[in-house]
């Protein structure tokens, strides 16, 4: 990650702390960059610097409305206003992490092409963290490029249980 990144980061997470709403803030950055890093077409305007800043600001206004916590508009709004778009995913993902090293937390990402059921995600839950040994950070994220099934990572392992990846393994055994 970029030094700039890493700034950006700190000086969000510092915010939010200061605020007293790091844990809202985090997740709701999270599920933000996650739509945005999602949406081309939504990227591609927010971080057009050709695009005039007062309606990307307009943009993030209505994308989070009264779902987000205003700490959490005004640190998108920063970072759309200072042309950093591109390196959201970087900054959301280092201050995720910041947060809960803080609280002693392990970041637990779970990728599936369906929303999980709150069952499915319970157990899933429950075998990650025991895997892990400690308590969870869980972010999910419906990724339709995925065919089916699970791809979680915990901490800096990757446990890969999508429809892809069993029919690679598969086409390996013919």
């Amino acid at each position: 990650m970029s030094a700039r990144a890493e700034a950006y980061a700190t000086a969000l997470f510092e915010v939010a702390a200061a605020e007293g709403k790091l844990a809202t803030v985090e997740a709701e950055l999270y599920r933000v960059a996650s739509a945005i890093e999602s949406d081309a077409s939504l990227r591609s305007v927010l971080g057009d610097s050709g695009v005039e800043l007062a309606r990307r600001l307009k943009i993030v206004e209505k994308l989070l409305g009264d779902r987000a916590h205003n700490v959490t508009t005004q640190l998108l709004s920063l970072v759309v206003g200072t042309g950093r778009l591109r390196d959201l995913p970087g900054i959301v993902q280092r201050l995720v992490k910041r947060a809960s090293d803080e609280s002693g937390l392990v970041v637990a990402e779970i990728r599936s092409a369906v929303p999980l059921t709150p069952a499915q995600q319970e157990t899933l839950v429950a075998a990650l963290q025991r895997r892990a040994g400690r308590p969870l950070n869980v972010k999910t994220v419906v990724d339709r490029s995925l065919l089916g099934g699970v791809v979680a990572t915990v901490g800096d392992e990757v446990i890969d249980d999508s429809v892809r990846t069993r029919l690679d393994q598969v086409k390996g055994l013919i």
